[in-house]
């Protein structure tokens, strides 16, 4: 079988999107299927046709900065129509946003092939969380009927949890016809318990510290004022604690504002964006990792993969109640969970998992035991077949066997 997906952007940027396509396709492979993978102008202005990366040829849309959103999808309708007439795919698989979806539906009805639409979020929440719309307005609605549009007319659709599954049905797609793909992780690329990197721990002035840590990008939505605010009232009665932030995002200036209000400047430290490969090195520094989102819309439906990295690894982690988080983690079992929006929801989730440590190994089992039995790569790319299969049965089309 021969798939041509359609990308937002993809390796070598890095993030919880590339990373999920990147296991996709590994996956994709090892079944026998021959993967093609064309990204967006959203990759970056450019002229290069091709990149290799990772042992993945990605074709790339040309593009110059500052294009509009209508251009976007010209330009990547072009380029995907150019890709088909050169590789003939079997199955044309566009993964959000709908501006990729658009694109490929149009092409795919010119060129009668089938169509998998992949609804990682929908297009108008994340314009919301991102600040760059408003719920209710003219073109968040707008936004919704396009991504609505798109998911009615694409032989197949998926997406990555079951809050964004009921959201598609409600829109007037077939139950039958959406298939959840969930997150999930190589737990072969996660140590469980490994030892701390001690030359690491004293560059960052961590010695004989109680470490608290989010590792991640620093958007609005993840909360972590609510985690500055925390280790502010832990460290009232708590000499021990710090709190560790690695990554960066728009949230940094605000929050290390608020560190120097709090007169937090000792115990918190930012060490700004880290290269993935030595990713590992600082989670192996954090005790107890916080993920405190907002109970928004987006956070409501969508499952992040954070907490199930965490699991692989065997840390400890407190995580808000909301949706996504609740889908993921067994209250007590794989993770502790608090009242979303609380401070002192958070502060005393962390004071009770810090006063039971005895019980941290028996939790950590479990939770490295469920990413084995339920959330590894290969369970759930394994869902495509019959994703597919449906997809080409409603053009008309047999299944080509795999390789």
């Amino acid at each position: 079988m021969r798939i041509l997906h359609i990308l937002d952007h993809s390796l070598p940027l890095h993030s919880g999107y590339a990373f999920r396509t990147a296991a996709i396709l590994r996956e994709q492979r090892a079944l026998g299927w021959q993967t093609f993978h064309l990204t967006s102008p959203k990759q970056g202005s450019g002229t290069s046709l091709s990149e290799e990366c990772e042992g993945f040829c990605f074709y790339r849309t040309p593009s110059d900065e500052g294009v509009g959103l209508l251009r976007q999808m010209r330009l990547t309708a072009a380029r995907i129509d150019e890709l088909v007439r050169e590789i003939s795919p079997d199955v044309l698989h566009a993964h959000s946003p709908v501006l990729n979806a658009l694109p490929a539906l149009w092409v795919a009805r010119r060129h009668r092939l089938p169509l998998v639409y992949e609804m990682r979020a929908s297009w108008e929440d994340a314009a919301v969380d991102h600040g760059s719309t408003t719920e209710g307005s003219a073109r968040y609605r707008i936004s919704r009927m396009l991504e609505s549009f798109a998911l009615r007319n694409a032989d197949q659709v998926t997406t990555i949890c079951e809050g964004l599954r009921q959201d598609i049905v409600v829109r007037g797609v077939r139950d039958s016809r959406v298939t959840v793909i969930p997150n999930a992780v190589d737990v072969a690329d996660f140590a469980h318990g490994a030892p701390a990197d001690e030359s690491l721990r004293r560059e960052l002035g961590l010695d004989g510290r109680t470490v608290l840590g989010f590792v991640g990008s620093f958007y609005g939505y993840e909360g972590l004022h609510l985690l500055v605010e925390a280790t502010a009232r832990l460290a009232e009665r708590r000499s021990d604690i710090h709190l560790l932030l690695v990554g960066g995002g728009v949230q940094q200036d605000a929050l290390a504002s608020q560190v120097d209000a709090l007169g937090l400047g000792s115990r918190v430290t930012f060490t700004g964006r880290i290269p993935h490969a030595e990713i590992q090195r600082y989670y192996d520094l954090i005790d107890v990792l916080a993920y405190p989102r907002l109970p928004i819309r987006l956070t409501e439906l969508v499952t992040p993969l954070k907490p199930l990295e965490a699991m692989a690894q065997g840390r400890m982690f407190v995580a808000s109640d909301v949706g996504g988080h609740r889908e993921l983690i067994r209250d007590g079992e794989t993770g502790v969970l608090f009242r979303a929006g609380d401070t002192q929801a958070l502060v005393d989730a962390l004071d009770r998992l810090l006063e039971s440590r005895a019980q941290w190994p028996a939790m950590q089992s479990r939770a490295r035991a469920f990413v084995e039995q339920e959330r590894t790569w290969a369970n759930s790319v394994g869902r495509y077949r019959k994703v597919y299969a449906d997809a080409l049965a409603a053009r008309g089309r047999p299944a080509p066997a795999a390789a």
